[in-house]
């Protein structure tokens, strides 16, 4: 089978490509580890999450859908748990979200001036009206990644 080129569309996330540590300040001072690379020679990035417990083992595959300019991103997590969420990034300022009854969620991250660190935050509405913060994750790239 013949090898696929990269997709020049994912190239504005290469400064997420690595290893890096995940905090989550609610969760204690534990520490993850999340691995961001290209699948299929780059045709897509693959997240794989292990953040601190009591939060799910996750992967994320990453796909750009070439009509809207949005990224689309597959969640599976060691819940069982299947999620399809838009995705963004741009100015270093990463966005995921998706709409479905009675569960929405939007993330925001900010990826630092020097590319080694995004603070980031989720939310959650029940109603589509009313937001409320769900968790903080910080997001520090690993001096081997």
């Amino acid at each position: 089978m013949a090898t696929m080129p990269p997709n020049p569309a994912l190239e504005a996330l290469d400064v997420l490509l690595g290893e890096w540590t995940a905090e989550v300040p609610q969760f204690g001072d534990a520490r993850g580890r999340v691995t961001i690379d290209r699948l299929e020679g780059g045709a897509f990035l693959r997240i794989r999450s292990q953040p601190p417990p009591p939060a799910p083992t996750a992967t994320q595959l990453v796909g750009l859908d070439d009509s809207s300019g949005l990224y689309t991103v597959l969640y599976y997590d060691s819940r069982g748990v299947s999620r399809v969420y838009r995705m963004s990034f741009d100015g270093g300022v990463w966005k995921m979200w998706r709409e479905a009854p009675g569960f929405d969620q939007r993330f925001t991250g900010t990826l630092s001036a020097d590319g080694r660190g995004i603070q980031a935050a989720w939310e959650k509405s029940l109603d589509n009206e009313t937001w409320e913060h769900d968790f903080d994750i910080i997001y520090t790239k690993r001096a081997d990644g």
